[in-house]
Protein backbone atom coordinates (compact mmCIF):
# COMPACT_ATOMS: atom_id res chain seq x y z
CA UNK A 1 0.00 0.00 0.00
CA UNK A 2 1.36 3.17 -0.70
CA UNK A 3 2.04 6.09 1.50
CA UNK A 4 -1.09 8.29 0.69
CA UNK A 5 -3.50 5.65 0.23
CA UNK A 6 -2.29 4.62 3.44
CA UNK A 7 -2.65 8.13 5.10
CA UNK A 8 -6.65 8.67 3.68
CA UNK A 9 -7.89 5.01 4.61
CA UNK A 10 -6.44 5.74 8.20
CA UNK A 11 -8.19 8.99 8.22
CA UNK A 12 -11.14 7.95 6.60
CA UNK A 13 -11.42 5.13 9.66
CA UNK A 14 -10.80 7.47 12.15
CA UNK A 15 -13.22 9.51 11.12
CA UNK A 16 -15.66 6.43 11.33
CA UNK A 17 -15.15 6.14 15.05
CA UNK A 18 -15.41 10.08 15.24
CA UNK A 19 -19.10 9.73 14.03
CA UNK A 20 -20.13 6.75 16.50
CA UNK A 21 -18.41 8.65 19.69
CA UNK A 22 -18.76 11.92 18.83
CA UNK A 23 -22.00 12.70 16.25
CA UNK A 24 -22.00 16.78 17.09
CA UNK A 25 -18.11 17.13 15.50
CA UNK A 26 -19.50 14.92 12.45
CA UNK A 27 -22.51 16.84 12.04
CA UNK A 28 -20.10 20.06 11.86
CA UNK A 29 -18.58 18.62 9.00
CA UNK A 30 -20.95 17.11 6.64
CA UNK A 31 -21.85 18.78 2.83
CA UNK A 32 -25.36 20.73 3.58
CA UNK A 33 -26.29 22.22 0.29
CA UNK A 34 -27.86 25.47 2.55
CA UNK A 35 -24.66 26.52 4.35
CA UNK A 36 -21.96 26.06 1.74
CA UNK A 37 -21.69 29.68 2.08
CA UNK A 38 -21.17 29.99 5.56
CA UNK A 39 -19.76 26.48 5.51
CA UNK A 40 -17.48 25.97 3.04
CA UNK A 41 -14.49 23.69 4.37
CA UNK A 42 -17.71 21.27 4.21
CA UNK A 43 -16.49 20.44 0.69
CA UNK A 44 -13.89 19.08 1.36
CA UNK A 45 -14.61 17.46 5.10
CA UNK A 46 -17.47 15.74 3.87
CA UNK A 47 -14.97 13.66 2.18
CA UNK A 48 -14.28 12.10 5.28
CA UNK A 49 -17.08 10.89 6.57
CA UNK A 50 -19.50 7.94 5.88
CA UNK A 51 -22.76 6.59 6.79
CA UNK A 52 -22.40 5.89 10.53
CA UNK A 53 -24.90 3.32 10.51
CA UNK A 54 -23.75 1.09 8.26
CA UNK A 55 -20.18 -0.06 7.96
CA UNK A 56 -20.41 -0.84 4.45
CA UNK A 57 -20.01 2.24 2.77
CA UNK A 58 -17.26 3.09 4.16
CA UNK A 59 -15.48 -0.51 3.57
CA UNK A 60 -16.54 -0.37 -0.54
CA UNK A 61 -15.28 2.96 -0.39
CA UNK A 62 -11.85 2.03 0.99
CA UNK A 63 -11.45 -1.20 -1.08
CA UNK A 64 -11.92 0.89 -3.91
CA UNK A 65 -8.98 3.12 -3.14
CA UNK A 66 -6.75 0.62 -2.10
CA UNK A 67 -7.77 -1.43 -5.09
CA UNK A 68 -7.09 1.43 -7.85
CA UNK A 69 -5.86 4.26 -5.89
CA UNK A 70 -2.20 2.31 -5.09
CA UNK A 71 -1.38 1.67 -9.05
CA UNK A 72 -2.53 5.79 -9.66
CA UNK A 73 -0.39 6.91 -6.85
CA UNK A 74 2.81 4.89 -8.08
CA UNK A 75 1.93 6.36 -11.41
CA UNK A 76 1.55 9.80 -10.41
CA UNK A 77 3.59 10.22 -7.65
CA UNK A 78 2.57 11.55 -4.23
CA UNK A 79 1.30 15.08 -4.77
CA UNK A 80 0.04 14.73 -8.09
CA UNK A 81 -2.24 11.81 -6.70
CA UNK A 82 -3.22 14.05 -3.32
CA UNK A 83 -4.62 17.00 -5.77
CA UNK A 84 -5.89 14.17 -8.12
CA UNK A 85 -8.06 12.80 -4.93
CA UNK A 86 -9.28 16.20 -3.68
CA UNK A 87 -9.99 17.61 -6.80
CA UNK A 88 -12.01 14.99 -7.49
CA UNK A 89 -14.21 15.34 -4.40
CA UNK A 90 -14.21 18.84 -4.89
CA UNK A 91 -15.99 18.81 -8.10
CA UNK A 92 -18.24 15.74 -6.64
CA UNK A 93 -19.12 18.13 -3.89
CA UNK A 94 -19.83 21.22 -6.68
CA UNK A 95 -21.75 19.14 -9.07
CA UNK A 96 -23.82 17.60 -6.46
CA UNK A 97 -24.85 20.90 -5.07
CA UNK A 98 -26.31 22.25 -8.33
CA UNK A 99 -28.36 19.24 -8.69
CA UNK A 100 -29.30 17.98 -5.44
CA UNK A 101 -30.16 19.81 -2.43
CA UNK A 102 -29.63 16.41 0.24
CA UNK A 103 -26.67 16.34 2.46
CA UNK A 104 -23.51 14.96 1.23
CA UNK A 105 -21.06 12.40 2.39
CA UNK A 106 -18.73 9.84 1.44
CA UNK A 107 -15.41 9.69 -0.33
CA UNK A 108 -17.28 8.37 -3.25
CA UNK A 109 -16.35 11.37 -5.58
CA UNK A 110 -12.59 11.21 -5.29
CA UNK A 111 -12.57 7.34 -5.49
CA UNK A 112 -14.40 7.50 -8.80
CA UNK A 113 -11.74 10.13 -9.68
CA UNK A 114 -9.21 7.42 -8.75
CA UNK A 115 -10.47 5.00 -10.48
CA UNK A 116 -11.11 7.22 -13.99
CA UNK A 117 -7.35 7.64 -13.69
CA UNK A 118 -6.84 4.19 -13.81
CA UNK A 119 -8.78 3.38 -16.42
CA UNK A 120 -6.91 6.07 -18.41
CA UNK A 121 -3.66 4.65 -17.45
CA UNK A 122 -4.43 1.00 -18.07
CA UNK A 123 -7.57 0.62 -20.13
CA UNK A 124 -7.30 -2.83 -20.83
CA UNK A 125 -6.78 -4.10 -17.53
CA UNK A 126 -9.64 -6.04 -16.87
CA UNK A 127 -11.80 -5.82 -13.45
CA UNK A 128 -14.51 -7.97 -11.97
CA UNK A 129 -17.77 -4.92 -12.95
CA UNK A 130 -20.30 -5.82 -9.72
CA UNK A 131 -17.97 -7.90 -8.61
CA UNK A 132 -18.17 -10.71 -10.91
CA UNK A 133 -18.28 -9.26 -14.97
CA UNK A 134 -15.02 -9.43 -16.38
CA UNK A 135 -14.34 -6.14 -17.69
CA UNK A 136 -12.44 -4.01 -19.06
CA UNK A 137 -11.53 -0.79 -17.30
CA UNK A 138 -12.34 1.39 -19.90
CA UNK A 139 -15.75 0.23 -20.60
CA UNK A 140 -16.10 -0.67 -17.24
CA UNK A 141 -16.19 3.28 -15.95
CA UNK A 142 -18.00 4.30 -19.30
CA UNK A 143 -20.93 2.12 -17.82
CA UNK A 144 -20.63 3.32 -14.43
CA UNK A 145 -21.09 6.93 -15.79
CA UNK A 146 -24.05 6.13 -17.74
CA UNK A 147 -25.20 4.24 -15.10
CA UNK A 148 -24.92 7.41 -12.43
CA UNK A 149 -26.19 9.88 -15.31
CA UNK A 150 -29.45 7.71 -15.91
CA UNK A 151 -30.01 7.21 -11.83
CA UNK A 152 -28.99 10.71 -11.53
CA UNK A 153 -31.81 12.55 -13.69
CA UNK A 154 -34.64 9.69 -12.99
CA UNK A 155 -33.78 10.22 -9.38
CA UNK A 156 -33.74 6.38 -9.23
CA UNK A 157 -30.37 6.33 -7.19
CA UNK A 158 -32.09 5.12 -3.37
CA UNK A 159 -30.40 7.76 -1.56
CA UNK A 160 -27.23 7.69 -3.52
CA UNK A 161 -25.47 11.17 -4.51
CA UNK A 162 -24.90 10.26 -8.31
CA UNK A 163 -24.09 13.67 -9.71
CA UNK A 164 -21.31 13.65 -6.54
CA UNK A 165 -20.06 10.46 -8.80
CA UNK A 166 -19.99 12.07 -11.98
CA UNK A 167 -18.41 15.39 -10.60
CA UNK A 168 -15.43 12.87 -9.50
CA UNK A 169 -15.18 11.67 -13.15
CA UNK A 170 -15.41 15.40 -14.73
CA UNK A 171 -12.59 16.45 -11.97
CA UNK A 172 -10.22 13.54 -12.55
CA UNK A 173 -10.59 14.13 -16.29
CA UNK A 174 -10.34 17.58 -15.97
CA UNK A 175 -6.86 17.45 -13.59
CA UNK A 176 -5.66 14.62 -16.18
CA UNK A 177 -5.94 16.28 -19.76
CA UNK A 178 -4.80 19.67 -17.72
CA UNK A 179 -1.47 17.93 -16.62
CA UNK A 180 -1.04 16.15 -20.32
CA UNK A 181 -1.54 19.37 -22.20
CA UNK A 182 1.30 20.64 -19.51
CA UNK A 183 3.06 17.55 -20.34
CA UNK A 184 3.45 16.81 -16.55
CA UNK A 185 2.04 13.28 -17.08
CA UNK A 186 3.58 13.12 -20.35
CA UNK A 187 7.03 13.86 -19.44
CA UNK A 188 6.22 11.24 -16.31
CA UNK A 189 5.21 8.70 -18.56
CA UNK A 190 8.70 9.38 -21.15
CA UNK A 191 10.43 9.05 -18.16
CA UNK A 192 9.24 5.61 -17.27
CA UNK A 193 8.68 3.97 -20.11
CA UNK A 194 12.35 3.76 -21.12
CA UNK A 195 13.54 1.26 -23.97
CA UNK A 196 13.99 -2.06 -22.99
CA UNK A 197 15.74 -5.28 -24.98
CA UNK A 198 13.91 -7.98 -25.75
CA UNK A 199 16.92 -10.03 -24.87
CA UNK A 200 16.87 -8.35 -21.28
CA UNK A 201 13.35 -10.10 -21.22
CA UNK A 202 14.84 -13.57 -22.19
CA UNK A 203 14.42 -15.49 -19.07
CA UNK A 204 11.20 -14.18 -18.23
CA UNK A 205 9.87 -17.52 -17.78
CA UNK A 206 11.87 -17.79 -14.85
CA UNK A 207 9.32 -15.06 -13.12
CA UNK A 208 8.02 -16.50 -10.17
CA UNK A 209 4.45 -14.98 -9.53
CA UNK A 210 3.53 -15.86 -6.42
CA UNK A 211 6.44 -14.17 -5.06
CA UNK A 212 5.12 -10.49 -6.65
CA UNK A 213 3.04 -8.19 -4.54
CA UNK A 214 -1.03 -8.81 -5.29
CA UNK A 215 -1.24 -5.43 -6.78
CA UNK A 216 1.58 -5.83 -9.37
CA UNK A 217 0.85 -10.18 -10.31
CA UNK A 218 -2.33 -9.68 -12.16
CA UNK A 219 -0.31 -6.94 -14.63
CA UNK A 220 2.53 -9.35 -14.52
CA UNK A 221 0.38 -12.16 -15.77
CA UNK A 222 -1.51 -10.14 -17.79
CA UNK A 223 1.71 -9.61 -19.97
CA UNK A 224 3.01 -13.07 -19.90
CA UNK A 225 -0.59 -14.15 -21.08
CA UNK A 226 0.38 -11.84 -24.23
CA UNK A 227 3.63 -12.90 -24.37
CA UNK A 228 2.48 -16.58 -24.83
CA UNK A 229 0.05 -15.30 -27.52
CA UNK A 230 1.28 -12.54 -29.48
CA UNK A 231 5.34 -12.95 -28.66
CA UNK A 232 7.18 -10.78 -26.89
CA UNK A 233 7.91 -8.53 -29.73
CA UNK A 234 4.37 -7.45 -29.37
CA UNK A 235 4.87 -5.67 -25.66
CA UNK A 236 4.85 -2.58 -25.78
CA UNK A 237 7.72 -0.08 -24.18
CA UNK A 238 6.11 0.12 -21.00
CA UNK A 239 5.06 -3.41 -20.65
CA UNK A 240 8.71 -4.48 -21.45
CA UNK A 241 9.80 -1.97 -18.64
CA UNK A 242 7.44 -3.18 -16.15
CA UNK A 243 7.99 -6.93 -16.74
CA UNK A 244 11.56 -5.98 -16.57
CA UNK A 245 11.40 -5.15 -13.18
CA UNK A 246 10.49 -8.98 -12.22
CA UNK A 247 13.30 -10.82 -13.55
CA UNK A 248 15.64 -12.79 -11.79
CA UNK A 249 19.08 -10.10 -11.78
CA UNK A 250 21.36 -12.69 -12.43
CA UNK A 251 19.34 -12.88 -15.22
CA UNK A 252 19.47 -9.76 -16.86
CA UNK A 253 22.06 -8.79 -20.05
CA UNK A 254 24.50 -6.37 -18.67
CA UNK A 255 24.19 -2.78 -19.93
CA UNK A 256 26.72 -2.15 -22.73
CA UNK A 257 28.58 0.54 -21.97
Amino acid sequence: MTKWVQTLIIANVIMFFVEQTAPGVANALVLQPRYVLTEPWTLVTYMFLHDPRSITHLLFNMLGLWLFGTRVEERLGGNRFLALYFISGLTGAILSLFFSPAAVIGASGAVFGIMLAFARFWPDVQILMFWFIPMQARFAVMLMAAMELWAGLRGTGGGIANFCHLGGFAGAWAYLTYLEKRAGVRKFRAATVAPVAKENLVNYKRIDTQKIHEVNRDEVNRILDKISAQGIASLTAQERLFLSNFVPPDDRVPPVS
